[in-house]
């Protein structure tokens, strides 16, 4: 098979890196790619978003498979393009994919269904956002509605935090994706991501992870897209895992069947898990960036195909093999993110031996020779192990060789099951 992947991210890295490894990948392609996935697939000037440019390039190569990665291209209706095109593709279309596209979609989606969620309300202007604010106190949590790369969030610990989050937002800092706010309540429980593969009909859970946003040790610090994880989360027992089977993502997985748009791809639900009983944080419409790196890491060549089952519509009779180990995924990011950063200096990358750990880039690029930073989070360092800790010291092992002073990351990765 002929097969391209939208993206250029640490997700879309360890996408290409697993799905190369099938016999049933011939031909690899990634657009725009990056330096990394440059050693796994032929990278191509394309713009992912662009859904007829997307569709021209299938026609030109004989695309056989479309992965579609981040959830710009998603929301954007490259899906739906593709499949009327005539081309097999993994990923929902741009009507099932407002579970991440909007917030308030989500939230009026989890009423509908019946599935358990913080309260919430929703505001078009700053003033009223704030009113609510007032009165409702913090903690509480500021979301802008639409995409924002993953930054559009505020944890708020405190009024004057909220309001300045509310006024960030209007004021334009995501974007159009601030044109509508979505307040919180603040939920307390431990986090988990919770990974379901749904081909309209069946459905296959992945095993569970658990990211680590906050930039800083101890979970100090601004959220982020996610600066580290790790694979299987002890919180997201078997208990837990079918409560939130039956209570959250089948029931919002069957509304969407019932409103006609049924979803196809992977439906990530972030979880918040208090007593036993978990509730939705958010929906997202493709793979967690990093959690896809630790999932990869572990399923390694039989990904294919179970996206090509998803694909086909014969999710029912597929299956996956989880080898009885840990993997554990440590992020390097430029210093200043989430804030501004540097682009452009030379990272000093370290020869992996050892078949264990991978390097996945995920912000950089290459010019004569050396490998550049070209991205807030940068590189994701992914080791497995038979066990946690020792898939942890794997990776920090490979993380403390790599010679780049522009960057940071966290020393606790997988703190809270060690």
């Amino acid at each position: 098979m002929n097969i391209l992947i939208l993206g250029g991210g640490g997700r879309e890295h360890a996408l290409a890196w697993a799905i190369s490894q099938n016999p049933k990948c011939d031909r690899l392609f990634c657009a725009p790619g990056n330096a990394g996935i440059a050693d796994v697939a032929e990278c191509v000037r394309l713009d992912p978003e662009d859904g007829g440019a997307v569709c021209a390039f299938c026609a030109e190569m004989a695309i056989d498979f479309v992965v579609i990665g981040p959830e710009a291209p998603l929301a954007a209706g490259v899906s739906d393009e593709l499949r009327a095109a005539g081309v097999l593709t993994f990923g929902p279309s741009a009507a099932a994919a407002r579970v991440e596209a909007s917030k308030a979609f989500t939230k009026e989606l989890c009423e509908a269904a019946g599935a358990p969620t913080a309260a919430y309300a929703r505001f078009t202007e700053a003033q009223t956002a704030k009113d609510y604010v007032t009165a409702q106190g913090a903690p509480i949590v500021i979301k802008a509605d639409g995409l924002a790369a993953g930054k559009g969030v505020t944890v708020a610990t405190d009024e004057p935090t909220a309001l300045a989050a509310i006024d960030d937002m209007f004021g334009g800092a995501y974007g159009d994706a601030g044109a509508e706010v979505v307040i919180e309540e603040f939920m307390t429980g431990e986090e988990a991501s919770l990974f379901v593969l749904t081909d309209g009909e069946a459905t296959l859970a992945l095993e569970g992870c658990q990211d680590h946003k906050r930039a800083f040790d101890g979970d100090a610090g601004p959220n982020t897209g996610g600066m580290g994880a790790y694979s299987p989360a002890p919180v997201l027992t078997d208990a837990v895992h079918d409560r939130a089977m039956a209570e959250i993502v089948e029931p919002c997985l069957a509304e969407l069947c019932r409103r006609g748009t049924p979803y196809q791809g992977v439906l990530y639900a972030g979880l918040m898990i208090e007593d036993g009983a978990p509730r939705l944080v958010e929906f997202n419409a493709r793979f967690g960036d990093p959690e896809c790196q630790i999932l990869m890491a572990r399923l390694g060549a039989q990904a294919l195909d179970a996206l090509l089952a998803v694909a086909e519509g014969r999710l029912a009779d597929a299956r996956l093999n989880w080898a009885a180990d840990h993997a554990v995924t440590v992020v390097l990011a430029a210093k200043g993110y989430p804030g501004s950063y540097a682009k452009g200096e030379i990272i000093g990358l370290p020869e992996v031996t050892d078949p264990l750990v991978q390097i996945f880039h995920a912000g950089t690029a290459e010019k004569d020779g050396c490998t550049l930073s070209n991205g807030g989070r940068v590189l994701n360092v992914t080791a497995r192990g038979a066990t946690l800790a020792e898939a942890r010291d794997r990776a920090y092992g490979i993380v403390d060789r790599i010679d780049w002073p522009g960057g940071f990351h966290r020393r606790d990765i997988g703190w809270r099951a060690l």
